[in-house]
């Protein structure tokens, strides 16, 4: 029995496919990965990046680390050294080589907790709270947006701030708590907790509630960022009613928390920029409308118009078909010897009514398309700006006309024109504007 051709029992790949396909197998079964290992070959490029082996007695795997990464590094590598490197197993397709590309290295010695992070990822992983089909998209416009993150952590500055920017008219639920420490993972838990309450499934009646939450913290070494790879923690989050978008440390710092939620952010003020579409996009979306609007009606009086213009020219003239008719009517005469005066009077009365009716129905046309545009120019009113000053907003101008929309344009003593809903006012600035 002769051996099957291998190229007829299935799929010839193409030598960059292949490669990929390997690439995309490696990632979903080992990435994030860690290894120990001795550094052999360390070289550092002109660009910054670093190439070297990681090596052991029984074999060895090709690393890059990129500029990026390795500028983070605290001890220069050496060959010979053995160390832990924390990354993404690929392969480099130009050779064909196994790669990793290196996110974080440090001297070997501190992978015990290293360890527990793989033994509870793999865990929670075997139990589907990491699979993609669980996560959620995001909401276009949140109603309100829930934050986790201690009070006094820049993380939570710059949330602020980015949210202010981008979206000031939305609210801001923080639900403080440790970020570190013995006590933070239970604390973290129980802010979480706290901000469900006030989600819509939780809370019907709740006129704004919160539709995205954000669990930030700054970057920090991984016993700092620890209590972020509690089991518990992790269970909670997989439990939340509304997404949740994790930016906890640097973009090279991976958690369980990271894997849990349904968004990961590689920094706080990621996140917060994740969960808020710029008010500018609403006021542009706003503009396209209306433009689009206004393009409709026009074209949509030019059509009737043209409809209008296309039945004229079907009717014709009256005072033309009025000639003919007194045409026919004069022939018929002289034919009929003025014998046939009462059919003359008909024709005659026929012609009135034609000539009473044609004004009416032109007369209704006009009243139609007035109406129509009446709706349309009411369409156009609903977007007025002047609606959002009678819910309690001002415009505020300078001597020179222009909009203040900041306070570093402010000073004590400045004159400002504030228009109102029914009228403007001038007011003066007493104090030292400050920002928030």
């Amino acid at each position: 029995m002769s051996a099957e051709n291998p190229l007829n029992s299935g799929r010839v790949w193409a030598v960059g496919a292949l490669c990929r396909a390997v690439a995309d197998a490696l990632d979903a079964r080992f990435n994030p990965v860690a290894v120990r290992g001795e550094i052999s070959g360390f070289s550092r490029a002109v660009s910054g990046h670093c190439y070297f082996s990681i090596k052991d007695a029984t074999g060895q795997i090709r690393c890059a680390m990129f500029k990026r990464a390795a500028g983070m590094l605290d001890f220069s590598p050496k060959d010979g050294e053995l160390v832990e490197l924390r990354g993404r197993l690929g392969v480099y397709e130009a050779r064909g080589d196994l790669q990793l590309v290196v996110e974080s290295m440090r001297r070997a010695g501190q992978g015990a907790l290293f360890e527990q992070f793989l033994r509870l990822k793999a865990q929670l992983e075997g139990e589907g709270l990491f699979d993609p089909a669980h996560k959620r998209s995001l909401p276009l416009m949140p109603r309100a947006i829930g934050v986790v993150t201690s009070l006094g952590a820049a993380a939570w500055h710059d949330v602020v701030t980015a949210l202010q920017r981008r979206v000031p008219h939305i609210p801001v639920r923080l639900a403080p708590a440790a970020v570190q420490g013995a006590g933070a993972a239970p604390a973290l838990v129980q802010a979480l907790q706290q901000l469900y309450a006030q989600t819509a499934l939780h809370n019907p009646q709740a006129t704004q509630p919160v539709d995205v939450i954000l669990l930030v913290r700054g970057g920090g070494s991984m016993e700092d960022l620890w209590s972020f790879n509690d089991e518990q923690l992790a269970r909670t989050m997989a439990a939340s009613p509304v997404p949740i978008i994790c930016g906890v440390g640097h973009e090279t710092d991976f958690t369980i928390a990271d894997f849990v939620a349904d968004v990961r952010a590689p920094t706080p003020t990621a996140a917060a920029e994740m969960a808020s579409q710029p008010l500018q996009v609403w006021r542009d979306a706003i503009d396209l409308l209306r433009d689009r609007l206004d393009s409709a009606v026009h074209r949509h009086l030019d059509r009737q118009a043209q409809r209008v213009d296309t039945l004229a020219s079907r009717l014709g003239r009256p005072s033309t078909r009025m000639a003919g008719h007194r045409l026919v009517l004069g022939r018929l005469a002289q034919q009929l010897q003025f014998g046939r005066t009462h059919a003359v009077r008909e024709h005659r009365q026929s012609l009135l009514r034609l000539a009473e009716r044609l004004p009416q129905a032109a007369q209704r046309e006009l009243q139609q398309r007035r109406e129509r545009l009446a709706r349309a120019q009411l369409r156009l009113e609903l977007l007025d700006p002047r609606l959002v000053l009678e819910r309690g907003y001002a415009w505020l101008t300078g001597e020179d006309g222009q909009a203040v929309t900041t306070v570093q344009h402010l000073h004590p003593g400045q004159a400002l024109v504030a228009t109102l809903a029914d009228g403007d006012a001038t007011v003066t600035v007493l104090g030292q504007p400050r920002k928030h």
